[in-house]
């Protein structure tokens, strides 16, 4: 790497996060750090102390071992592996170092900090690039906070720059709608959006107006300041935007939540439900997209593809069409190497702090 040409700048693509393994006590531990962040059940300490590590994850962690294990690659955890792979890919593409870390799990953002600085020891801005295209308290926000209080905590000599949730960027939605196309080659009747869901309460600790979201049918299609922070304006209007670029028209295309944890309401309708419903509706080949996940993981290996599919041909589907993430797809790693041009040259603005 040439660093009078990279202006000592860094990269970092920044993930969920995954297990280690498939082994019971692996996955708990994840668990236990995932649904112990605040953003993500946001109940007060002690009671989500109580029921994460009282119920949810000693019931849930034998479960979910065992759909790790269906989807489980030699290398590891599917996302974890493809989002190393889409590291080294940009990296090719890239002066910059490129590095990972994870919101959950390793690495940990101070592990990324320190092998930049490694490798570029006069280092002076890391641009941090979340993979999650919509704003959520329980992804881009809670991630972006992490990444932020570690960089404080460390005291690093070089800036930190986050980019924007992309959920509406052209290249974004080019890049998912060919990513797409090859699925709409044989016949099908419909395409399902398949979002990750969030409680309704999200929706509304989000609204920065507290009068706007949830509050009438037509919320997501009125313009409000509000839409800059609402998960479901933002996966609504990457559906509308992604179902144009692919000539859908009306009535080919919908929308639907999935893994939903708990009893509390949340934002609807349920994947699971809208599977069941749709074939008595004479929808019987059906292609599923869950453009939330830029890379492949057990909510879309195993959740959808294996249970979602289970429940569809159940119900009287005839074909059910997965459409995989976009991964290491060479046009979203160009994308990516595209906005990260952009953001260092400043055509792009940073996003502020959550």
């Amino acid at each position: 790497m040439n660093n009078n040409q990279s202006g000592h700048r860094g990269v970092i693509l920044m993930n969920l996060g995954s297990v280690e393994s498939t082994d019971v006590q692996a996955v708990k531990k994840y668990l236990d750090e995932f649904l112990m962040d605040a953003k993500v059940i946001d109940y007060p300490y002690l009671f989500r102390l109580l029921l994460v590590k009282g119920i949810i994850t000693p019931k849930r962690s034998p479960r979910t071992a065992e759909a790790y294990k269906k989807i489980w690659w030699q290398e590891g955890s599917p996302l974890t592996v493809i989002t190393r792979r889409l590291q080294k890919l940009l990296q090719d593409r890239l002066e910059e170092p490129v590095e990972i870390m994870m919101r959950y799990g390793d690495p940990h953002p101070a592990t990324a900090f320190r092998s930049l600085m490694e490798r570029d020891p006069l280092l002076r801005e890391v641009i941090v690039v979340p993979l999650y295209p919509h704003y959520a308290m329980s992804s881009y926000e809670t991630a972006v906070e992490y990444a932020q209080h570690s960089y404080e905590k460390g005291k690093y000599p070089f800036k930190l720059s986050v980019i924007k949730p992309f959920y509406q960027e052209p290249d974004y939605i080019h890049a998912l709608a060919e990513n797409i196309r090859p699925s709409l080659k044989q016949d099908f009747d419909y395409v399902l959006f398949s979002y990750h869901g969030v409680p309704e309460r999200h929706i509304h600790k989000s609204d920065i107006t507290h009068h706007h979201c949830l509050r009438s049918e037509n919320c997501c299609f009125t313009e409000s300041p509000a839409h800059s922070f609402c998960y479901r304006h933002q996966v609504i209007t990457t559906m509308n935007l992604t179902a144009k670029e692919l000539g859908l028209t009306e009535g080919k295309y919908g929308i639907s939540f999935q893994s939903r944890l708990g009893r509390a309401e949340w934002i609807r309708p349920y994947t699971a439900d809208v599977l069941r419903e749709l074939p008595e509706k004479g929808i019987k080949k059906l292609v599923v997209v869950s453009p939330a996940f830029v890379a492949d993981c057990l909510e879309t290996l195993e959740e959808i593809g294996m249970e979602g599919k289970d429940i569809f041909m159940n119900a009287g589907g005839e074909s059910f069409q997965m459409v995989p993430a976009l991964n290491t797809n060479s046009g979203w790693v160009d994308v990516l190497m595209k906005w990260v041009k952009e953001y260092a040259s400043g055509e792009k603005e940073m996003a502020d702090s959550v």
